[in-house]
Formats: structure tokens, C-alpha cells, sequence
């Protein structure tokens, strides 16, 4: 079995992870976390999602964020700095913010489709293909997410055809690649390499990436199942934080520390500096009042505490 040598890693927290938050975090804080991760070695970054503020108050300050992060002096060369965009007006606020590269969201699920952005599946990708003709005319790059690819709050079980219908459908209109999201991580190896196995069949591996959350503990395990049918980018979200504002009881992205200590055992490359991981981990959960989710985190700073 050949596993990829080298992995990109898409760090949601700032976004996916903070969403769910009930305290609403400062921009200086959301800004300064930003940072650290770029420091650490991400070379993607998803900001902050272009969303109403009535549907995520945590996103009201889209505007300041971006707009801080991009003429930060601080910025780090090579680092992209996507940011959700759901419809139209969004991806219009996001480019008036500085956005290069923006990222749009679908699901496998009709009834998901509906809860969390009002309309079917098929009136989304309309709704898409609006974004997509005025990306390309500004030479923004689009990055799809597809939402429950294996199971579905309201649904159930979600089937592989389904998911790899709309993946392709994304591919097709124009996504540089397409993220496959085990929204509500119920997903098992079994389950997650039967969906792959069936998106690759209109979309190649290396234009699709992996987003699992953990609820069910199943997170790093559908990694490396991902690993072994050869796909090489995957989301995940600092300290484990996030879930879903529409998926009651969804837990947070695999634990970006989690994800590093087990790429870097397997001895691929992700560019990552984990001690630099560690510390932007601990200055988020600082600010929330948290402990560390992730379990590589804790025994690695326990084992540095004792020294």
C-alpha cells in the first residue's frame, strides 16, 4: 500500500470551528489566531464565512476580519485565505473585502439543502453557477464543500451515487476542488472509502479533499482510510472546535494536532511545525476558556509540562 507523500492541509477553525460558538469571539482575537496558524505552517486558512449576521452572529465581523488578515504585516507569503460565500451577495462582500480565493456549499442531502441555506439541491447549484461566472471573470479561485456525503441529520444515510452527483456537478461547473463533508461524523472507514470510491468516478482524487468531523470518534480513523485510495488534502480545525449550527450534536473537525501527529507519524509531509500547532491551540482555547479536545494535544503538553 502506497500512501501520499506529501498532504495539504485546509485549517476551518477560524470558521467551521468558531461558528458554533455561543460567545461571540473579537475580530482581534479571531485575527491574532489567524496568524499563529499561518506561523505554524497552514498554507490555507479559512477566514470567515459571508453569511447574513442573523443566521451566524459570529460571522457578523466578515468584513473586518478579512480585510485585517489581508493587510496584516504580519501576513505570510504563499498562505491562502479562503472564506465561505453562500450566495451571490456574499461572494460580492467577500471580493469588496480583498477575497482571492472564496468557497461555496452544497449538499448530498435535500433536506439538509433546506435547513441550512433555504433552497434544493438543484436551486443551489443555480445559485452556484452565478458565483462560479463571476469568479472566473475576476480569476477567483472556487472551492466546493458538499455537506453530509455519508449520513444526514433528518435523512439517514446518504447514498454514495448522491454525493458523487453533486461532487461532479461542482467539479464540472468549475471548482479547483471539492470538499467532502461527513457533516454530522457518522461515517465509518467502511462507509467514507465506499463514497470516495464513487466520487472518483467523475472527479479525480487529487481535486477532492476530506472533512470529518468526530462525534462518533471516526474522524482520524476515515483519514486514513482516505490516505489508502490515495487523496492528499483534508480540512481540519485547530483544538478539535466547531460542529454545526444545523446538525444537533455534531462534534467539531478533526483536531488539526490529531490530524499533524498522525501524518507525520506515517512520515508525510504537511510543512506543519507542531509546537507552533500547539501554542495557536492553546491561544484559542485560552480565549474560550476551554481544554484541549484534541488527544495528541494533551499528551504532548502534558509530556512538556513534566520535563
Amino acid at each position: 500500500m502506497s500512501l501520499p507523500r506529501q498532504v495539504k492541509i485546509v485549517e476551518v477553525g477560524p470558521r467551521d470551528g468558531l461558528q458554533n460558538e455561543q460567545q461571540i469571539v473579537p475580530a482581534a482575537v479571531k485575527i491574532e489566531l489567524i496568524q499563529r496558524l499561518a506561523q505554524a505552517g497552514l498554507a490555507a486558512i479559512e477566514v470567515t464565512s459571508f453569511v447574513p449576521a442573523r443566521w451566524l452572529p459570529q460571522m457578523g465581523d466578515n468584513d473586518e476580519v478579512l480585510r485585517a488578515v489581508l493587510s496584516s504585516p504580519h501576513r505570510k507569503a504563499g498562505v491562502a485565505y479562503p472564506v465561505l460565500t453562500p450566495n451571490l451577495k456574499g461572494f460580492d462582500a467577500a471580493v469588496e473585502a480583498g477575497a482571492t480565493e472564496v468557497a461555496i456549499f452544497g449538499a448530498a442531502s435535500e433536506a439538509f439543502s433546506q435547513k441550512n441555506i433555504n433552497c434544493s439541491i438543484t436551486e443551489s447549484l443555480k445559485r452556484f453557477d452565478a458565483i462560479l461566472d463571476s469568479a472566473s471573470a475576476l480569476d477567483i479561485r472556487v472551492r466546493g464543500y458538499v455537506s453530509c456525503v455519508v449520513a444526514c441529520p433528518y435523512e439517514g444515510a446518504v447514498d454514495p451515487e448522491k454525493t458523487a452527483w453533486v461532487a461532479g456537478k461542482l467539479y464540472e461547473m468549475g471548482c479547483y476542488e471539492v470538499s467532502l463533508g461527513d457533516t454530522i461524523g457518522a461515517g465509518t472507514p467502511a462507509s467514507i472509502q465506499r463514497m470516495i470510491e464513487a466520487c472518483t468516478r467523475g472527479v479525480p482524487i487529487d481535486r477532492l479533499a476530506g472533512h470529518y468531523h468526530d462525534t462518533y470518534g471516526m474522524a482520524i480513523a476515515n483519514v486514513y482510510a482516505s490516505l489508502e485510495l490515495g487523496m492528499a488534502v483534508f480540512d481540519s480545525s485547530i483544538a478539535g472546535l466547531g460542529g454545526c449550527p444545523y446538525a444537533a450534536g455534531a462534534s467539531g473537525n478533526v483536531a488539526t494536532e490529531d490530524l499533524v501527529y498522525l501524518l507525520h507519524g506515517l512520515g508525510i509531509e504537511t510543512g506543519i511545525d507542531m509546537e507552533k500547532l500547539l501554542e495557536a491551540g492553546q491561544f484559542i482555547l485560552q480565549q474560550l476558556g476551554r481544554q484541549p479536545a484534541a488527544k495528541s494535544a494533551k499528551a504532548l503538553l502534558a509530556r512538556r509540562s513534566a520535563r
